[in-house]
């Protein structure tokens, strides 16, 4: 069925006041997300109609794909034997969010349906950054003692499973919360209830600090190929997990940070449709005016050539050709750069060995080039002595970019810089400027030109 034929009929039953079995008979197959979609269709008044008739775990795991003012509205006008479940159904990570997106004096008062211990705990992971493994963390995981025996240990996961976040691992710690280890549940089940717990659990944990940027949590997890990934503050206490469909979330967040990098704009940080004109604006504006600032240098270099392009008309011919070469080239390398740094690939460390495979290729695409050049030159009946300028000019000028755009991430990278600002627009600008001097230098010598 589709998705409006489904609003519909749904719309059609809440003015009917039908009865609960209808709609669960309706939305019962649907999936959280799908159900999440359809109360964005919905308004205000058959949001909480509907919430109120899911089962708990489905409304809860719905309104976490909703925006947290929406949440927040759904929950406030709730009646409370409705609304208080659900906020502690939701997962903790999804409690944060909502908390930390609306104003202070709403979140004291959602806070306050909280047990008092949970309400802690949350009140700690609220005080981590927004793009850090803290504050991406969830306290619903399950903690065991190293003193246990196997079968403790699958009773204890029998009576908490259905709050946790993950079941596939179960997380040692001592009296003081400290992380000692990880046991996964498929050794607890292949093992005798009475081993104890310090003979099968392992050790070496990866972890993650609590102030770690998301992006790096995200790549320790794909590298490992995890579920999740625990989070331990400066004291190696265990804090909370993250989960691989949170982290799945940030690395398409960031994927689409460095994509909107790399065209020279600000990320945005909601959708495209959801973002006002005057933020698209905002977030291009700036780019565009430091962008047309560095291109304005290229009409001082046509000025300061100016009497070697009256002696020889035909070299304008080849200025957008050349420089466009030149871009088109450092924008190719800096995102196969960029991208190689965001997963780990390349380090700084690598400069050197990134600079002689980009020397290498630039090479080997600046002599295909200059041939290609050699030949429409000779195509526009440019004299003899003109094109091997224009074809030298067509390798340097693409060797000079593989080196610029092979280097300059790097050393972003290097001083904690996002190496992402280095975008297309802004190498096609510094490659425009300095391959046009380049080109107009060597024609002058090779020609003999004032």
């Amino acid at each position: 069925m589709e998705k409006s034929q489904l609003v519909s009929q749904i719309q059609a039953l809440l003015s009917e006041d039908a009865d609960r079995s209808q709609f669960l008979d309706l939305v019962g197959p649907l999936q959280p997300y799908d159900i999440s979609e359809i109360l964005r269709e919905l308004d205000h008044g058959q949001q909480l109609k509907l919430t109120a008739l899911l089962p708990v775990e489905v409304g809860a795991e719905a309104l976490e794909y909703l925006e947290p003012e929406m949440q927040y509205r759904i929950l406030h006008h709730l009646h409370p034997d409705v609304a208080i479940p659900l906020l502690k159904e939701m997962g903790s990570d999804a409690v944060v969010d909502l908390l930390l997106a609306i104003h202070p004096n709403q979140a004291a008062t959602l806070k306050e349906w909280l047990p008092d211990e949970y309400r802690e705990r949350i009140d700690t992971l609220m005080t981590f950054p927004e793009n850090s493994a803290g504050g991406l963390a969830t306290v619903d995981y399950i903690a065991v003692r190293a003193g246990w025996t196997v079968g403790r240990t699958l009773e204890h996961i029998r009576k908490v499973a259905r709050e946790a976040e993950v079941v596939t691992y179960a997380y040692v710690v001592d009296a003081q919360g400290k992380l000692l280890g990880v046991v996964s549940l498929r050794d607890l089940i292949l093992s005798e209830p009475d081993t104890p717990l310090s003979e099968i659990v392992n050790r070496e944990v990866i972890s993650v600090g609590a102030y770690t940027h998301q992006e790096e949590a995200a790549r320790i997890l794909s590298q490992y190929d995890f579920i999740a990934l625990p989070v331990v503050d400066k004291d190696d206490r265990l804090i909370g997990i993250i989960s691989v469909d949170d982290l799945l979330d940030v690395m398409e967040d960031e994927a689409t940070e460095d994509i909107h990098k790399l065209s020279g704009s600000e990320p945005l940080r909601e959708t495209y449709f959801k973002t006002p004109v005057r933020v698209l604006y905002r977030s291009r504006v700036g780019w565009l005016l430091i962008l047309f600032l560095a291109q304005a240098y290229t009409g001082n270099v046509l000025k300061h050539f100016e009497d070697t392009l009256s002696q020889v008309v035909a070299l304008t011919f080849f200025i957008p050709l050349l420089i466009g070469t030149g871009g088109n080239t450092g924008t190719q390398i800096v995102a196969t750069i960029v991208r190689g740094l965001a997963v780990g690939d390349i380090r700084f460390q690598d400069i050197a060995r990134v600079l002689g495979r980009e020397l290498l290729t630039g090479t080997l695409l600046g002599v295909t080039l200059a041939a290609a050049t050699w030949l429409r030159a000779h195509l526009l009946g440019v004299s003899i002595q003109v094109a091997p300028v224009i074809a030298l000019s067509a390798l340097l000028i693409v060797v000079w970019a593989s080196m610029v755009a092979a280097v300059l991430p790097l050393l972003l990278h290097r001083l904690r810089l996002d190496p992402a600002v280095v975008s297309g627009p802004f190498i096609s600008s510094l490659v425009d400027t300095t391959g046009l001097f380049l080109y107009l230098t060597i024609a002058r010598m090779f020609l003999g030109l004032n």
